[in-house]
């Protein structure tokens, strides 16, 4: 007589980090269709393949959850905008790759883009999460810039190279958007046409060239 053979199904064990990065990639996906007050944690454990306790035991609310996904998308967009350039390149040269990382995160990690600047914007206590990777951002980029003037033999002034960092990321993060929304927009052209809107000004203002209004 044949022995039954059990239908019952079996489950591959994972490690733990790869399974929590299941969990993360899940949930970047319905925070950004549902936002954080509308996602559920159903949702997202149904998007995973998993229960739902075991995405609480892994990763803790769902405030905790998202605190996580900004991490996780925050780390890979910095470290894909400062592993860009290296640092004996002009200045232009090294914001350029910068800019060309910076978009091209955004339009290959579009969802990790609506979380970490549409979602967490005006979010408490997400907004201060967000506010400290812009700080980090802008920080970056006035140190690449101050570095590449350096080895020139120049030196600007630190609120200065602040401004412009200020500036440039703000208007980078504002165009980011709108490439967002426009999946057939290339990032690496839109990484040169933000060169070309930025960096003629930036330029100037860091050779000493500045506009001054007219007397009155």
């Amino acid at each position: 007589m044949l022995a039954r053979v059990s239908s019952a199904p079996t489950f591959r064990r994972l490690p733990r980090a790869v399974r929590e990065q299941q969990m993360l990639d899940a949930a970047v996906k319905v925070f950004s269709r549902r936002g954080f007050h509308a996602a559920s944690m159903d949702e997202i454990a149904e998007d995973a393949g998993i229960s739902k306790p075991m995405v609480y035991a892994y990763l803790g609310t769902k405030e905790e959850l998202f605190v996580a996904c900004l991490h996780r998308e925050g780390t890979r967009m910095m470290h894909a905008i400062a592993g860009a350039a290296a640092p004996d390149l002009p200045a232009d040269v090294r914001l350029w790759r910068g800019l060309r990382a910076f978009f091209g995160f955004v339009g290959a990690h579009r969802d990790g883009w609506a979380v970490l600047y549409r979602q967490a914007r005006g979010e408490q206590p997400f907004a201060g999460e967000l506010a400290a990777m812009r700080a980090r951002l802008v920080e970056v980029v006035a140190g690449m810039l101050d570095h590449a003037l350096r080895t020139e033999g120049r030196q600007v002034g630190e609120t200065d190279l602040e401004v412009v960092a200020y500036a440039l990321v703000g208007a980078t993060e504002s165009l980011a958007d709108w490439l967002a929304d426009h999946p057939e927009a290339d990032p690496e052209k839109t990484a040169t046409r933000m060169m070309n809107v930025a960096w003629q000004g930036a330029a100037q203002l860091l050779h000493g060239e500045t506009w001054r209004p007219p007397a009155v």
